[in-house]
């Protein structure tokens, strides 16, 4: 076994400013330590396996997490492993495991088995825990051996709001004490919204609400510190109702010591998150209260060492305190090994996944890249939006819409961002297996279609469109990209084409709401050569995420009609397209540019396997790489 001290990992370290115990205690009151372990979004990376490419992975997997927990135990007599949710979705294994079993008792799902192999104290339910149903969750939890929680969450036969446990630690004289350490879940209030199979059957309320409401009986129940597990991102420290990235209003509450953070798949603390009102990135704090978020698919491992000052209370029992801390976030080392502990209970699923996964089901003629994607170049989009419009078209025959034009939206779910330079898709021409499919449509999302107007498709465009940062005329070298917008938001609309003028501010907000309403940036827009119309009638495409009723798009779905919803897994409608025509050729010619700015450029984040030659829509250079490892493509506008 490879010494703790031996493992070498690149960390972002927090330490609050002078000691880590607040001077004037005495000697005589005991101290005591606690370190939290904790991870989030794993996302069903489990092993150091790319399913979506076949290969080993370098930067993912629970497993090589596991290395670095044993380490990091082994240096702190008392310890906890939380998780913070998304463990039962986001990998080939994840859609395989969430099969009904086809006789006798189902095996446990592999996200359990390894948890539970790894001794999880607690976990919390993320949003995407309920992408297979609420029958598939409470098959998976069930063999779960830790609680899981989520205490902003009604639904019937659902998890545990919050749990206490025990903990016997010694003071620095070796004297023992008993301790209770109350932890407690939420996810984001719009998991029913983003899921529509969900609708009627659970609620999740506002997590600051709930928490303010909890917390006392935690305390009336023995809970001496409190840790919150908030699958929610890191936003203002006021809350509002029912925010989504609620960690730092939540960690504002008296009564929470600690918080683990997720949702996001960020990486707190350190540089890439933006100082704020109660948000510091190098401290380690939100409002004050140590606080990790440890990024993907166990790509880091959070670690929070409290220490606890054991406080005489006059005629009750000692208080426990929370009188200092250390916080750091430690990028997992791709070269420490899988824990077999991990790998053993998972090698049947695993052979299982590759063999399904080899499937062949066509053939494409041309390469199935993302690496132009925010460019408009993606002929695996394309297919996309060519298979939805197949099925719609074919749904609707009979119908009174059957002869209305049919545009079919999709965004990229692989083009790099918070999950790095590799999590894009290649694939070369040549054979198509279920594989690739799993890689062209990463989410169980369900085809929908609604009716909308000309003037609806156009401000469709401008929400996605926000993606973009504002470009000045004459200005060079600025990011393209909204580093908060992410790239699944980015609607590609086939049948239509449009310029995008990067020299006016966006439109929207990522959370749907308007930045600027005089600012529109869709110029040109045409359907069949011609200037649409503002009253014409389309179909449109799409899937059931966007007919959630929050977000980006809520506001064009609300109360448009819908015309089709819970039908095919949009996956398997595209697995059905690809098997129909054998052979595929989708197109990678963009169906828009951006407005021509002379003298101005803009710098596009993508693969180190992209090439700036390949850039169709405008002329192109390298400018280098980050410190990530993405490659810089400047755009000469």
């Amino acid at each position: 076994m490879t010494e703790s001290s031996d493992i070498a990992s690149p960390t972002q370290e927090a330490t609050p400013p002078g000691d880590r115990t607040r001077p004037g205690s005495s000697s005589e009151v005991p101290r005591l330590s606690l370190r939290v372990l904790a991870t989030s979004d794993v996302h069903m990376h489990l092993l150091p396996h790319d399913y979506l490419t076949g290969q080993p992975s370098p930067r993912l997997g629970l497993a090589r997490t596991a290395s670095l927990i044993t380490a990091r135990r082994a240096e702190a007599p008392a310890c906890l492993l939380l998780d913070n949710g998304d463990f039962l979705q986001g990998s080939p294994m994840g859609d395989m495991a969430a099969r009904p079993p086809r006789g006798g008792r189902a095996a446990p799902h592999p996200a359990i088995a390894a948890m539970n192999a790894l001794g999880y104290d607690a976990a919390a339910l993320g949003n995407h825990d309920f992408n297979y149903g609420l029958a598939g969750l409470r098959q998976a939890l069930s063999r779960a051996r830790f609680p899981v929680l989520a205490a902003n969450l009604r639904m019937h036969q659902g998890p545990a709001r919050w749990t206490l446990i025990s903990r016997r630690i010694a003071d620095q004289h070796g004297a023992p004490h008993a301790i209770t350490i109350g932890v407690i879940g939420f996810l984001p209030p719009q998991t029913v919204d983003w899921d529509q199979d969900l609708t009627g059957a659970i609620s999740c309320e506002d997590i600051v609400e709930t928490a303010r409401a909890t917390l006392p009986a935690m305390r009336a129940e023995g809970a001496q510190i409190v840790i919150a597990l908030a699958h929610s991102g890191i936003g203002a420290v006021e809350p509002s109702p029912r925010m989504e990235h609620a960690a730092t209003a939540l960690a504002a509450l008296p009564g929470i010591d600690a918080v683990i953070a997720g949702h996001t798949h960020e990486v707190f603390p350190g540089p890439h998150i933006r100082p704020g009102p109660g948000i510091d990135p190098v401290a380690g704090t939100l409002a004050g209260k140590p606080a990790v978020m440890p990024g993907f698919g166990g790509s880091h491992l959070g670690v929070i060492d409290l220490d606890l000052t054991l406080v005489p209370d006059a005629g009750a029992a000692p208080r426990l305190e929370v009188t200092g801390f250390t916080v750091r976030c430690e990028a997992v080392d791709p070269a420490l090994p899988a824990a077999p502990e991990v790998t053993r209970p998972l090698m049947r699923a695993h052979q299982a996944t590759r063999r399904h996964l080899g499937s062949r089901i066509g053939r494409s003629t041309v390469t199935l890249s993302s690496h132009l994607t925010l460019l408009g170049q993606d002929a695996g989009l394309r297919l996309i939006c060519q298979a939805q419009r197949w099925h719609v078209r074919h749904a609707l025959e009979g119908t009174r819409w059957q002869d209305l034009p049919i545009l079919s939206a999709a965004a990229p779910f692989r083009a790099g961002g918070r999950a790095g330079p590799d999590h894009f898709t290649h694939i070369p021409p040549g054979a198509l297996n279920l594989r690739h499919v799993s890689a062209l449509y990463a989410f169980p999302n369900r085809i929908a279609a609604i009716l909308m107007t000309g003037s609806d498709v156009a401000e469709w465009l401008e929400r996605s469109v926000s993606l973009f940062a504002r470009v000045p005329p004459g200005a060079t070298n600025i990011a393209l990209l909204d580093p908060d917008f992410p790239a699944y938001q980015f609607d590609m609309i086939d049948g239509l084409r449009w310029q995008i003028d990067l020299s006016r501010p966006a439109r929207y907000r990522v959370d749907g709401s308007l930045a600027d309403p005089r600012s529109r940036r869709v110029t040109d827009l045409t359907f069949r050569g011609r200037p649409i119309e503002a009253d014409a009638p389309f179909v449109l495409a799409t899937n059931t995420y966007r007919l959630a009723s929050c977000g980006l798009f809520s506001p064009l779905v609300r109360d448009r009609p819908v015309l089709m919803k819970n039908d095919l897994l949009s996956r398997d409608v595209l697995r059905a397209y690809i098997h129909r025509r054998r052979q595929v050729a989708p197109s990678d010619t963009p169906a828009w540019r951006f407005v021509a700015q002379p003298g101005s450029s803009a710098l596009l984040p993508t693969s180190p396997l992209a090439r700036p030659e390949d850039v169709l829509s405008h002329d192109a250079e390298c400018a280098g790489v980050t410190p990530d490892g993405f490659r810089l493509i400047r755009i000469l506008l």
